[in-house]
Protein backbone atom coordinates (compact mmCIF):
# COMPACT_ATOMS: atom_id res chain seq x y z
CA UNK A 1 0.00 0.00 0.00
CA UNK A 2 1.16 3.52 -0.68
CA UNK A 3 -0.36 5.43 2.25
CA UNK A 4 -1.80 4.81 5.70
CA UNK A 5 -3.65 7.67 7.40
CA UNK A 6 -3.97 7.31 11.18
CA UNK A 7 -6.98 9.20 12.45
CA UNK A 8 -10.45 9.57 10.93
CA UNK A 9 -11.17 13.12 12.02
CA UNK A 10 -11.80 16.00 9.60
CA UNK A 11 -8.11 16.33 8.66
CA UNK A 12 -7.64 12.57 8.25
CA UNK A 13 -10.71 12.56 6.02
CA UNK A 14 -9.26 15.49 4.04
CA UNK A 15 -6.06 13.48 3.52
CA UNK A 16 -8.12 10.50 2.30
CA UNK A 17 -10.01 12.68 -0.17
CA UNK A 18 -6.78 14.14 -1.49
CA UNK A 19 -5.18 10.71 -1.85
CA UNK A 20 -8.22 9.42 -3.73
CA UNK A 21 -8.15 12.40 -6.12
CA UNK A 22 -4.47 11.82 -6.88
CA UNK A 23 -4.87 8.07 -7.38
CA UNK A 24 -2.77 7.14 -4.34
CA UNK A 25 -3.83 3.81 -2.74
CA UNK A 26 -4.63 4.54 0.92
CA UNK A 27 -6.49 3.45 4.02
CA UNK A 28 -7.70 5.56 6.96
CA UNK A 29 -7.46 3.82 10.33
CA UNK A 30 -9.63 5.25 13.12
CA UNK A 31 -9.80 3.85 16.65
CA UNK A 32 -13.42 4.91 17.10
CA UNK A 33 -16.27 6.08 14.93
CA UNK A 34 -16.09 8.61 12.08
CA UNK A 35 -14.76 11.92 13.48
CA UNK A 36 -14.54 10.23 16.87
CA UNK A 37 -13.38 13.33 18.76
CA UNK A 38 -16.32 15.38 17.47
CA UNK A 39 -18.66 12.57 18.43
CA UNK A 40 -17.41 12.87 22.01
CA UNK A 41 -17.92 16.64 22.16
CA UNK A 42 -20.80 17.97 24.31
CA UNK A 43 -24.16 17.24 22.69
CA UNK A 44 -25.11 20.93 22.42
CA UNK A 45 -21.69 22.27 21.40
CA UNK A 46 -21.53 25.09 18.87
CA UNK A 47 -18.33 25.68 16.92
CA UNK A 48 -16.36 28.90 17.13
CA UNK A 49 -15.82 28.77 13.37
CA UNK A 50 -18.45 29.35 10.72
CA UNK A 51 -19.54 26.42 8.56
CA UNK A 52 -17.59 27.47 5.46
CA UNK A 53 -14.36 27.48 7.48
CA UNK A 54 -14.99 23.89 8.56
CA UNK A 55 -15.43 22.69 4.98
CA UNK A 56 -12.94 20.26 3.49
CA UNK A 57 -12.14 19.73 -0.19
CA UNK A 58 -14.49 22.64 -1.08
CA UNK A 59 -17.53 20.49 -0.25
CA UNK A 60 -20.24 22.91 0.97
CA UNK A 61 -21.23 22.70 4.63
CA UNK A 62 -24.78 23.98 5.07
CA UNK A 63 -25.89 24.72 8.63
CA UNK A 64 -28.97 26.36 10.18
CA UNK A 65 -26.86 29.07 11.79
CA UNK A 66 -23.61 30.65 10.68
CA UNK A 67 -21.75 28.65 13.32
CA UNK A 68 -22.77 24.99 13.14
CA UNK A 69 -23.44 22.64 16.03
CA UNK A 70 -22.00 19.25 16.78
CA UNK A 71 -24.84 17.23 15.25
CA UNK A 72 -24.54 19.16 11.98
CA UNK A 73 -20.78 18.57 11.84
CA UNK A 74 -21.25 14.84 12.45
CA UNK A 75 -23.73 14.69 9.57
CA UNK A 76 -21.45 16.70 7.28
CA UNK A 77 -18.30 14.64 7.80
CA UNK A 78 -20.16 11.32 7.84
CA UNK A 79 -21.78 12.10 4.48
CA UNK A 80 -18.39 13.01 3.02
CA UNK A 81 -17.00 9.62 4.05
CA UNK A 82 -19.97 7.60 2.84
CA UNK A 83 -20.73 9.55 -0.35
CA UNK A 84 -17.10 9.43 -1.46
CA UNK A 85 -16.75 5.79 -0.41
CA UNK A 86 -13.55 6.52 1.44
CA UNK A 87 -11.51 3.49 2.47
CA UNK A 88 -11.77 3.81 6.26
CA UNK A 89 -11.38 1.15 8.95
CA UNK A 90 -13.31 2.09 12.10
CA UNK A 91 -12.88 0.91 15.69
CA UNK A 92 -9.34 -0.19 14.91
CA UNK A 93 -6.56 1.21 17.08
CA UNK A 94 -2.95 1.62 15.98
CA UNK A 95 -0.45 0.43 18.55
CA UNK A 96 2.86 0.77 16.72
CA UNK A 97 4.56 2.35 13.72
CA UNK A 98 7.94 0.93 12.75
CA UNK A 99 10.07 1.86 9.75
CA UNK A 100 11.96 -0.89 8.00
CA UNK A 101 14.18 0.31 5.15
CA UNK A 102 11.88 2.27 2.81
CA UNK A 103 8.50 1.27 4.21
CA UNK A 104 6.51 1.26 7.43
CA UNK A 105 4.82 -1.49 9.37
CA UNK A 106 1.69 -0.31 11.15
CA UNK A 107 0.32 -2.65 13.79
CA UNK A 108 -3.26 -2.37 15.03
CA UNK A 109 -5.47 -4.38 17.37
CA UNK A 110 -6.92 -6.10 14.30
CA UNK A 111 -4.23 -6.38 11.62
CA UNK A 112 -0.75 -5.51 10.42
CA UNK A 113 -0.17 -3.22 7.43
CA UNK A 114 2.76 -2.13 5.30
CA UNK A 115 2.95 1.20 3.51
CA UNK A 116 5.52 3.50 1.94
CA UNK A 117 4.08 6.58 3.67
CA UNK A 118 2.17 7.26 6.89
CA UNK A 119 0.20 10.32 8.00
CA UNK A 120 -0.55 10.82 11.69
CA UNK A 121 -3.68 12.95 12.11
CA UNK A 122 -4.78 11.87 15.57
CA UNK A 123 -5.54 15.23 17.19
CA UNK A 124 -5.27 15.64 20.96
CA UNK A 125 -8.69 15.05 22.52
CA UNK A 126 -8.03 11.57 23.93
CA UNK A 127 -5.57 12.47 26.70
CA UNK A 128 -6.81 14.97 29.32
CA UNK A 129 -4.36 17.12 31.22
CA UNK A 130 -4.43 15.61 34.73
CA UNK A 131 -4.97 17.62 37.90
CA UNK A 132 -2.58 15.38 39.83
CA UNK A 133 -4.50 15.80 43.09
CA UNK A 134 -5.84 13.24 45.57
CA UNK A 135 -9.31 12.04 44.65
CA UNK A 136 -9.01 12.68 40.92
CA UNK A 137 -9.82 9.03 40.27
CA UNK A 138 -13.15 9.15 42.12
CA UNK A 139 -16.17 8.15 39.99
CA UNK A 140 -17.70 11.60 40.38
CA UNK A 141 -14.80 13.22 38.48
CA UNK A 142 -14.82 13.49 34.69
CA UNK A 143 -12.49 15.18 32.21
CA UNK A 144 -15.23 15.14 29.58
CA UNK A 145 -18.60 16.84 29.53
CA UNK A 146 -21.51 15.48 27.53
CA UNK A 147 -25.01 16.49 28.67
CA UNK A 148 -26.24 19.01 31.28
CA UNK A 149 -29.27 16.92 32.29
CA UNK A 150 -27.01 14.58 34.26
CA UNK A 151 -26.06 17.35 36.69
CA UNK A 152 -29.53 18.77 37.37
CA UNK A 153 -30.09 19.58 41.08
CA UNK A 154 -26.48 18.68 41.90
CA UNK A 155 -23.58 20.66 43.34
CA UNK A 156 -21.18 20.81 40.43
CA UNK A 157 -17.62 22.12 40.36
CA UNK A 158 -16.25 23.05 36.95
CA UNK A 159 -12.46 23.34 36.86
CA UNK A 160 -11.14 25.57 34.10
CA UNK A 161 -12.05 28.77 32.27
CA UNK A 162 -11.83 27.84 28.59
CA UNK A 163 -14.64 27.38 26.08
CA UNK A 164 -15.45 23.86 27.24
CA UNK A 165 -15.55 24.86 30.91
CA UNK A 166 -17.68 27.94 30.29
CA UNK A 167 -20.15 26.08 28.06
CA UNK A 168 -20.51 23.34 30.67
CA UNK A 169 -21.00 25.80 33.52
CA UNK A 170 -23.70 27.76 31.70
CA UNK A 171 -25.58 24.74 30.36
CA UNK A 172 -25.58 22.92 33.68
CA UNK A 173 -26.67 26.03 35.59
CA UNK A 174 -29.56 26.45 33.17
CA UNK A 175 -30.60 22.84 33.85
CA UNK A 176 -30.70 23.47 37.58
CA UNK A 177 -27.21 22.60 38.80
CA UNK A 178 -25.55 24.63 41.56
CA UNK A 179 -22.35 25.56 39.75
CA UNK A 180 -18.98 26.69 41.08
CA UNK A 181 -16.04 27.43 38.80
CA UNK A 182 -12.46 26.93 39.97
CA UNK A 183 -10.29 29.20 37.81
CA UNK A 184 -6.51 29.18 38.05
CA UNK A 185 -6.10 32.68 36.58
CA UNK A 186 -7.53 36.08 37.46
CA UNK A 187 -10.36 36.00 34.89
CA UNK A 188 -12.39 33.91 32.47
CA UNK A 189 -10.25 32.96 29.47
CA UNK A 190 -9.87 35.59 26.76
CA UNK A 191 -10.26 32.94 24.05
CA UNK A 192 -13.79 32.07 25.17
CA UNK A 193 -16.30 32.51 22.32
CA UNK A 194 -17.09 36.20 22.06
CA UNK A 195 -20.86 35.68 22.19
CA UNK A 196 -20.58 33.44 25.29
CA UNK A 197 -18.07 35.34 27.42
CA UNK A 198 -20.48 38.18 28.38
CA UNK A 199 -23.04 35.56 29.39
CA UNK A 200 -20.72 33.81 31.86
CA UNK A 201 -19.42 37.11 33.25
CA UNK A 202 -22.97 38.31 33.87
CA UNK A 203 -23.94 35.04 35.56
CA UNK A 204 -20.90 35.31 37.83
CA UNK A 205 -21.54 38.98 38.59
CA UNK A 206 -25.15 38.36 39.57
CA UNK A 207 -24.16 35.41 41.77
CA UNK A 208 -25.92 32.70 39.77
CA UNK A 209 -22.57 30.96 39.25
CA UNK A 210 -19.83 31.22 41.86
CA UNK A 211 -16.31 31.76 40.53
CA UNK A 212 -13.14 31.25 42.56
CA UNK A 213 -10.37 33.13 40.74
CA UNK A 214 -6.64 32.55 41.24
CA UNK A 215 -7.63 29.25 42.80
CA UNK A 216 -6.69 25.60 42.43
CA UNK A 217 -7.99 22.26 43.65
CA UNK A 218 -6.07 20.74 46.53
CA UNK A 219 -8.13 17.58 47.05
CA UNK A 220 -11.32 15.95 45.79
CA UNK A 221 -13.33 14.08 48.40
CA UNK A 222 -16.46 11.97 48.31
CA UNK A 223 -18.85 14.78 49.20
CA UNK A 224 -16.68 17.89 49.12
CA UNK A 225 -13.88 19.73 47.43
CA UNK A 226 -10.85 21.36 49.05
CA UNK A 227 -9.59 24.38 47.10
CA UNK A 228 -6.77 26.86 47.57
CA UNK A 229 -7.83 30.48 47.14
CA UNK A 230 -6.12 33.83 47.77
CA UNK A 231 -8.07 33.92 51.05
CA UNK A 232 -6.77 30.50 52.09
CA UNK A 233 -8.15 26.97 51.81
CA UNK A 234 -11.89 26.51 51.48
CA UNK A 235 -14.09 23.44 51.56
CA UNK A 236 -17.04 23.24 49.19
CA UNK A 237 -19.93 20.79 49.32
CA UNK A 238 -19.75 18.86 46.09
CA UNK A 239 -21.50 16.07 44.15
CA UNK A 240 -19.66 16.11 40.83
CA UNK A 241 -16.49 17.55 39.31
CA UNK A 242 -15.90 18.42 35.66
CA UNK A 243 -12.14 18.87 35.28
CA UNK A 244 -12.07 20.62 31.90
CA UNK A 245 -8.43 21.63 31.97
CA UNK A 246 -7.51 20.79 28.39
CA UNK A 247 -5.98 17.88 26.53
CA UNK A 248 -2.71 16.90 24.92
CA UNK A 249 -1.43 14.78 22.03
CA UNK A 250 -0.17 11.26 22.59
CA UNK A 251 3.50 12.18 22.81
CA UNK A 252 4.57 8.64 23.70
CA UNK A 253 3.09 7.41 20.44
CA UNK A 254 4.93 10.08 18.45
CA UNK A 255 8.23 9.37 20.17
CA UNK A 256 7.83 5.61 19.73
CA UNK A 257 7.55 6.26 15.98
CA UNK A 258 10.86 8.16 16.12
CA UNK A 259 9.51 11.70 15.84
CA UNK A 260 11.63 14.26 17.67
CA UNK A 261 9.93 16.65 20.09
CA UNK A 262 11.27 19.99 21.25
CA UNK A 263 12.96 19.91 24.64
CA UNK A 264 10.71 22.51 26.24
CA UNK A 265 7.15 22.66 27.64
CA UNK A 266 5.68 23.12 24.16
CA UNK A 267 6.77 19.61 23.03
CA UNK A 268 6.65 20.68 19.39
CA UNK A 269 7.15 17.81 16.91
CA UNK A 270 9.87 18.09 14.29
CA UNK A 271 8.40 18.51 10.80
CA UNK A 272 8.90 20.52 7.62
CA UNK A 273 6.05 23.07 7.36
CA UNK A 274 6.30 23.04 3.55
CA UNK A 275 5.69 19.30 3.24
CA UNK A 276 4.53 18.26 6.75
CA UNK A 277 7.15 15.47 6.67
CA UNK A 278 8.73 14.75 10.05
CA UNK A 279 12.35 13.91 10.76
CA UNK A 280 11.40 10.36 9.72
CA UNK A 281 11.27 10.25 5.91
CA UNK A 282 7.83 9.22 4.71
CA UNK A 283 6.14 9.92 8.06
CA UNK A 284 3.92 13.00 8.07
CA UNK A 285 1.85 14.98 10.56
CA UNK A 286 -1.45 16.71 9.82
CA UNK A 287 -3.86 18.80 11.85
CA UNK A 288 -3.80 19.93 15.45
CA UNK A 289 -1.20 17.38 16.51
CA UNK A 290 1.42 19.59 14.82
CA UNK A 291 1.11 22.12 17.64
CA UNK A 292 2.33 19.93 20.49
CA UNK A 293 1.09 21.41 23.76
CA UNK A 294 0.02 24.55 21.89
CA UNK A 295 -3.32 22.94 21.21
CA UNK A 296 -4.90 26.30 20.40
CA UNK A 297 -2.58 26.84 17.43
CA UNK A 298 -4.13 24.55 14.82
CA UNK A 299 -7.80 24.08 13.99
CA UNK A 300 -9.76 22.48 11.16
CA UNK A 301 -9.93 25.81 9.37
CA UNK A 302 -6.17 26.46 9.26
CA UNK A 303 -4.88 22.90 8.90
CA UNK A 304 -7.07 21.72 6.01
CA UNK A 305 -4.23 22.60 3.65
CA UNK A 306 -1.99 19.99 5.30
CA UNK A 307 -3.67 17.31 3.18
CA UNK A 308 -2.67 19.03 -0.06
CA UNK A 309 0.88 19.72 1.09
CA UNK A 310 1.42 16.09 2.07
CA UNK A 311 -0.09 14.52 -1.04
CA UNK A 312 1.77 16.92 -3.32
CA UNK A 313 5.00 15.78 -1.68
CA UNK A 314 4.10 12.09 -1.98
CA UNK A 315 3.22 12.52 -5.68
CA UNK A 316 6.47 14.43 -6.26
CA UNK A 317 8.41 11.52 -4.77
CA UNK A 318 6.80 9.22 -7.32
CA UNK A 319 7.78 11.46 -10.21
CA UNK A 320 11.34 12.17 -9.11
CA UNK A 321 12.51 10.36 -5.93
CA UNK A 322 15.88 12.11 -6.01
CA UNK A 323 14.36 15.59 -5.87
CA UNK A 324 12.70 15.29 -2.43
Amino acid sequence: MELIIIGGGPIGIACGLEAKKKGIPYVIIEKGTIVNSLFNYPVNMQFFSSSERLEIDEIPFISKEAKPKRNEALEYYRRIVTSNKLNIHLFEEVSEIAKEEDSFTVQTNKASYRAKNVIIATGFYDLPNPLDVPGEDLPKVSHYYKDPHYYASQKLAVIGASNSAVDAALECWRKGAEVSMIIRGPEVGQRVKYWVRPDILNRIEEGSITAYYNSTVAEIRENELLIRTPEGEQTLENDFVLALTGYQPNFKFLESAGIRLSDDPRRLPDYNPETMETNIKGLYLAGVICGGMETHKWFIENSREHAQLILQHIVAKHKDPASV
